[in-house]
């Protein structure tokens, strides 16, 4: 049952005394002026008719904030086909769950703060829809058991984004062009384009989610906005964990300092719990190595040799092929319950944590253990041009369910952490770079294709020899780990093809209604195809991941395109229209092809704050030596550590 509306109603009751006389009154002179109209001739009707409506043309066109806000209600700015459904239009408040309600046209504004229609893209890739209903894309409403009542009980979630100006349009309005002249003619940016009106713009979503997380979570793993609740998967406090190191980058000494405490007086790893061996490496280990090295604050070295050591028990077993969960509190490990195989990418994604524990503490068991698991993978077979399987069975070390081939969940970052793995060491380890080169070159020779009709370059699924145009947004990590390839020396052809999949991991977020790309995305091959992208009404959901930020970090740190820059910022904008929640947090959601009611999901993962976050800042800053990517390498948690010296 949901709650009563917020509107509210007056009822206003006249005393009966009189009240005939007054109604018998006003309808008597309705009925002397209708016989008098009638009694006009039809030329003078028309006569009059015809004045009226001159006198309202003339009044409406000598008002030009009317004629402003018509022409944008009729799409005389010819906003990016964003749909009549888009919900940017000015001075429509969103609020869940209630229907929209349009308020006033804003005021006029001078011309260096007229805000301009979302340009997006090369116009002949905006194929979004204008109306819902397309045989494809039909939209249908996502439900999340008792979503929509939390939405209504807490009330409004932000849609107030700053409108954003893109620069990448190959056409640009004259609205576009007169504001481009104006600042090119003042030499300046508008205020919330300079970087440091970027920096403190991220700034200030990360201290919002930290709010809700502080009032209604502090402690435990997960923010739940929505419900100002938390969930918990270890209860270890991952979310204040991850953001660590965000904290200290970002300059916020006081939420750092308070979170820090935390850790000194509340986090214990003796806990009779079971968590997965690869998210509790690259969050709360990654997180505690990552923080030490940037703070020197031997209280997180302390912690990271806890959880460290706590983690071993996984390697335990007959192949040496980690177990997926680990009791750190019993000192056993287990498989999941429904299958003896760990995925691919769990077990071999965690090695440059436990190398760089083996480093610190002078400690070779954390190394060899993780070194075993690579050895192993290296000589298998099974691998298709140096793709790998998405299962390994801990029994036996061998590939199951052979014959299907991703870069997206549960094969991903094997290929990342081959190249950093390689990085990490000093480029001393060749087995590393020869594993991830012959990689690539399978990716390009099994899994690259070109969308219809614009021909975006994307990467698919084989499954038994049949391919699939099926893309994870997962798979967005690519362009920059090519890209942090070519900087390291790799062929410049990889520079190339990063471009050229950083632009289709822009176009998922850019072709999708609210701006935010969906979980996973399926490209058209066959001719005659009118969009380049479908999406399917299970995988419309967007968890604030942060691989296609993670990238634009990459080509912008490397490339120094502002384009990468703008398309960052105007992701953030969007994060902020449609998932941020107005009492603390930041919320995933299940539509991103609905702007009107993208149905929140009532979970802000760790990573936003880890990741999502921390790579945007890091985007809009032009300190190249703020992590330098010459002296440290990134786990796949955004987690920064070290390149080892050349004489380790």
């Amino acid at each position: 049952m949901h709650p009563p509306s917020r509107k509210d109603f007056v009822s206003v009751t006249f005393a009966e005394q009189g009240s005939g006389s007054y109604n018998n009154s006003k309808q008597w002179r309705r009925q002397s002026c209708w016989r008098k109209w009638k009694q006009l001739s039809r030329l003078q009707r028309s006569l009059i008719l015809f004045t009226l409506v001159l006198l309202l043309i003339c009044g409406i066109a000598s008002y030009p904030t009317v004629t402003e806000h018509l022409r944008g209600l009729t799409g005389g700015d010819q906003e990016t086909d964003r749909g009549a459904d888009s919900g940017l239009r000015p001075g429509i408040p969103h609020v869940l769950p209630e229907p929209v309600k349009q308020e006033a046209p804003p005021p006029p504004e001078i011309p260096s703060q007229k805000r301009l229609p979302h340009k997006r893209g090369p116009p002949v890739l905006q194929n979004r829809l204008q109306k819902k209903g397309n045989a494809s894309d039909t939209l249908v409403e996502d439900k999340v058991p008792d979503g929509k009542k939390e939405a209504e009980d807490v009330g409004v979630i932000s849609w107030r984004g700053a409108v954003i100006e893109a620069e990448q349009g190959t056409e640009d309005t004259k609205d576009e062009e007169n504001k481009d002249d104006l600042l090119a003619k003042q030499g300046t940016k508008s205020p919330e384009e300079s970087e440091a009106g970027q920096l403190e713009a991220v700034r200030e979503a990360f201290r919002h989610a930290w709010k809700g997380y502080k009032d209604f979570a502090w402690g435990h793993d997960e923010l739940r906005p929505i419900s100002k609740s938390y969930g918990e998967w270890f209860g270890l406090g991952l979310t204040l964990i991850d953001a660590l190191d965000t904290m200290w980058i970002l300059g916020l000494k006081s939420e750092f300092e308070e979170a820090k405490a935390w850790v000194a007086t509340e986090l214990s790893f003796n806990k009779n719990v079971d968590v997965n061996l690869f998210e509790s490496t690259i969050r709360i280990l990654g997180g505690l190595l990552s923080t030490y090295h940037l703070t020197g604050d031997t209280l997180f070295l302390d912690k990271a040799k806890d959880i460290g050591s706590r983690l071993m028990p996984a390697f335990k077993t007959p192949s040496k092929i980690p177990f997926s969960d680990v009791n750190i509190g019993k000192g056993t490990a287990h498989p999941p319950r429904w299958t003896s195989d760990s995925t691919v990418a769990e077990v071999t994604s965690i090695q440059l944590e436990f190398r760089e524990l083996s480093r610190l503490t002078e400690d070779t068991q954390y190394q060899a253990a993780v070194g075993e698991v690579m050895t192993q993978v290296h000589k298998l077979e099974g691998k298709l041009d140096g793709l790998v399987p998405m299962f390994i069975n801990t029994n036996n070390g061998q590939f199951t369910h052979q014959g299907i081939y991703t870069l997206g969940a549960r094969a991903d970052s094997y290929y990342e952490y081959l190249l950093k793995q390689w990085i990490q060491g000093g480029k001393k380890e060749d087995q590393f770079l020869e594993d991830y080169v012959q990689a690539i070159e399978g990716v390009k020779r099994n899994l690259l294709q070109k969308s219809s009709p614009n021909g975006l370059t994307f990467v698919g699924e084989l499954s038994h020899g049949q391919f699939s145009p099926k893309m994870d947004h997962l798979v967005c990590f690519l362009p920059g780990t090519l890209a942090l390839g070519a900087h390291n020396g790799l062929p410049a052809d990889h520079m190339d093809l990063a471009k050229q999949l950083m632009e289709t991991c822009y176009q998922m977020y850019v072709q999708m209604e609210t701006g935010l790309s969906p979980e996973i995305v399926h490209f058209n091959m066959h001719q005659g195809s009118t969009r380049d992208i479908d999406v399917k009404l299970a995988d419309r959901h967007n968890l604030l991941r942060p691989e296609t930020v993670e990238s634009l970090f990459y080509l912008y740190r490397f490339t120094k395109d502002k384009k990468y820059r703008d398309w960052g910022w105007e992701i953030l904008q969007n994060f902020n229209k449609y998932t941020k929640v107005s009492s603390g947090g930041y919320t995933s959601i299940n539509n991103v092809r609905d702007p009107d009611y993208p149905s929140p999901r009532d979970k802000m993962e760790s990573f936003f704050l880890g990741e999502t976050l921390k790579y945007l800042y890091l985007l809009f800053s032009d300190d190249t030596n703020l992590i330098s990517l010459d002296q440290y390498v990134f786990n796949t948690e955004a987690h920064p550590l070290p390149i080892w010296p050349a004489t380790e």
